[in-house]
């Protein structure tokens, strides 16, 4: 979640208050079992095949110690034309591409306008705010434009994605690209004329088709009918549960933040807002909360399908999605509420997922169990089920509220909430999730599971916590960590699992500073991490969020993209973006050779129209080596 977001998102906050009673967290709980703090070994993840894009070449610098000379298109099958003979008369294929972490990190503290790689590498802008999508949109061209035309535009705040093969084309030559518009491009927009409809047509999803020229860059096809834009004008179907109280549609999605797929070829776009506070003064017809904070599901496979928000995985601020299957098609999602605190969830749909018939697939997350983790202090945790009847979800429960936000020994009223219907949990998850007993964390934003079945989770950071607790161990933590776990037999089905910290951001011991700033990163320190993601080569991503201003940037330089390896724990600044950006969303193309990575809200003269600047736009980039090898080697 942008910090933007954050406050557009305060007056709700403010209006709605703070709801505390206590609960079962313990202050300097890793001072009393450091083991807490080591590492896990062998923790590698699966993440979402994805692709990239590619028009204007920004900066490199640094150098790459890379000496392999595997052609970059090896072939990986006995019998490839090339190979050399072998015994027995079999034919030898060639070394396949190495795929091992070699370039040289960048240097500390960039604060570049504009988006540094290593040395060998380009970064090149694929689809900026305001650029065309839909066939015949007329595209930003450094006037503010208004609803319609920005209806049928790229929307701004480019966020979360995945990139999606299309029958019949080489997937690592072009395919679909799917991605989050979490908030406005200002600058772009003109919203004297259709306000109301200018602001809620720059949020919403894009839909691109994109292809790689013989130069290796990226474009969109401007010409393609899979091009669409999903706005916060769209009308949504709503199923489950809760549609009952929701309605059978909504009008609009928004706060787009992250995102993820399914196993059957869609795409999930999480909602980070329980309102539509893009109505403003003087905007009639306000749509009631209840029609945002969910997990909207799109085909972009079919352009003429309606998106569906699908109820049975609750209502909270969502921030992105990944799934775990196992050998018999059963599936769980895990789901991160970004909301400081929130909780981490899991959805795992009552029927298994069926391969053989994509279309029986499609209603798979209208039927299901929601649960929300409990991290115990001892390492264990368990999945605590969110059903109506079921730990304490009753007529008359007590809402504990936030109270890892208040001091110890502060004495706290809760709230009463009536769970009638399980429509009622799910449209109160996050109340539901409290007075079940869920663990309130810092902030949790991405999940991705791991080829291992290892689950990863951002904690972005949570400032105002008062009580921690083993999961939680810093007061005050402005830095954030990373939470892992496993489940018990590596089952989706699971209800309880065993967990550990990855690492703690912040600051390097060295620095002196107080220990709730202290991290224990073993080399290129960060800030608040956001994304993460861990390749199907088992290489672990992460990117992030932290502040722009010189309090944070005279330390850690502007927002960056950071290797970890998860044998030695080692962080490698692998990118940095432009001034006052976010650094979000990952996909790449299957062989790894291409990355597409987001830049949100730059706000100085990167990636502008105007002349004399003024309306920096955020914008997908791809990241490339120039030699052809993967990403990353």
């Amino acid at each position: 979640m942008s910090y933007l977001t954050d406050k557009l998102r305060a007056p709700y906050r403010e209006a709605q208050g703070e709801v505390t009673v206590p609960g079962q967290m313990l202050d300097d709980i890793v001072a009393a079992n450091p083991e807490r703090r080591t590492l896990l070994k062998n923790s590698f993840g699966l993440s979402m095949l994805s692709v990239f894009g590619a028009s204007t070449l920004l900066t490199a610098c640094g150098g790459d110690d890379d000496d392999d000379d595997t052609p970059a298109n090896g072939g990986d099958g006995e019998g490839t034309p090339g190979g050399q003979p072998g015994e027995g008369g079999t034919t030898t294929p060639p070394p396949g591409p190495d795929y091992s972490v070699t370039f040289k990190p960048l240097d500390d503290k960039i604060v570049a306008d504009t988006v540094t790689v290593p040395e060998g590498y380009v970064a090149e802008v694929l689809y900026s705010a305001g650029d065309k999508c839909v066939i015949g949109s007329a595209g930003y061209a450094g006037i503010p434009q208004s609803y319609p035309a920005t209806e049928t535009q790229s929307g701004g705040q480019h966020d979360g994605m995945h990139f999606y093969a299309l029958e019949g084309v080489d997937p690592n030559q072009g395919g679909l690209l799917v991605l989050n518009h979490e908030a406005l491009d200002n600058a772009t927009l003109d919203q004297s004329v259709e306000g109301l409809k200018t602001r809620l047509s720059n949020v919403g999803v894009s839909v691109i088709e994109i292809a790689r020229g013989s130069d290796g860059a990226w474009a969109v096809k401007t010409d393609s009918r899979y091009n669409k834009r999903y706005t916060g004008n769209t009308v949504y179907n709503v199923s489950g549960p809760a549609k009952s109280v929701v309605g059978a549609t909504v009008v609009g999605t928004l706060n787009n933040c992250s995102s993820g797929d399914t196993p059957w070829g869609t795409y999930l776009t999480c909602e980070e807002t329980l309102n539509n506070y893009h109505y403003q003064a003087g905007d009639t017809g306000q749509p009631a909360d209840e029609g945002y904070g969910w997990v909207v599901e799109i085909d972009p496979q079919n352009p003429d399908s309606t998106a569906v928000k699908r109820t049975a995985m609750g209502r909270f601020s969502h921030e992105n999605t990944a799934y775990m299957l196992d050998e018999n098609n059963r599936v769980a999602f895990y789901m991160g509420d970004d909301t400081t605190p929130g909780c981490i969830y899991k959805f795992v749909p009552t029927k298994p997922y069926d391969p053989a018939n994509r279309a029986n697939n499609m209603g798979l997350l209208d039927e299901g169990t929601l649960y929300a983790a409990r991290f115990n202090d001892d390492g264990s945790g368990n999945w605590v089920e969110l059903t109506v009847g079921k730990n304490n979800l009753t007529t008359g429960a007590t809402d504990p509220g936030n109270f890892t936000q208040v001091a110890t020994g502060t004495v706290i009223t809760g709230t009463i909430v009536d769970f009638n219907t399980q429509a009622d949990v799910l449209v109160n998850t996050q109340a539901a999730a409290r007075v079940a007993g869920a663990t309130l964390m810092d902030r949790p934003e991405w999940i991705t599971v791991g080829v291992d079945k290892t689950v990863y989770c951002t904690l972005t950071n949570n400032g105002s916590r008062k009580r921690t607790s083993a999961a939680n161990p810093r007061p005050n933590n402005s830095h954030g960590h990373i939470i892992r776990w496993h489940e018990r037999g590596d089952s989706p089905l699971a209800t309880t699992f065993e967990w550990d910290l990855l690492l703690l951001a912040g600051r390097d011991a060295a620095d002196g500073v107080a220990p709730n700033l202290t991290g224990n990163v073993n080399g290129d320190t960060f800030s608040s991490p956001d994304g993460i993601r861990v390749d199907p080569k088992g290489r672990l991503w992460v990117q992030t969020d932290a502040g722009t201003g010189t309090s944070t940037t005279d330390f850690f330089g502007n927002n960056s993209m950071y290797y970890i390896d998860q044998k030695t724990g080692e962080s490698k600044r692998f990118l940095v973006g432009p001034l006052g950006c976010e650094i979000t969303g990952i996909a790449y193309t299957p062989d790894l050779t291409t990355f597409f990575i987001n830049i949100q809200h730059p706000n100085q003269t990167w990636n502008t129209l105007r002349a004399g600047g003024g309306d920096a736009r955020s914008a997908t980039v791809v990241v490339r080596r120039t030699d052809g090898k993967p990403v990353g080697a």
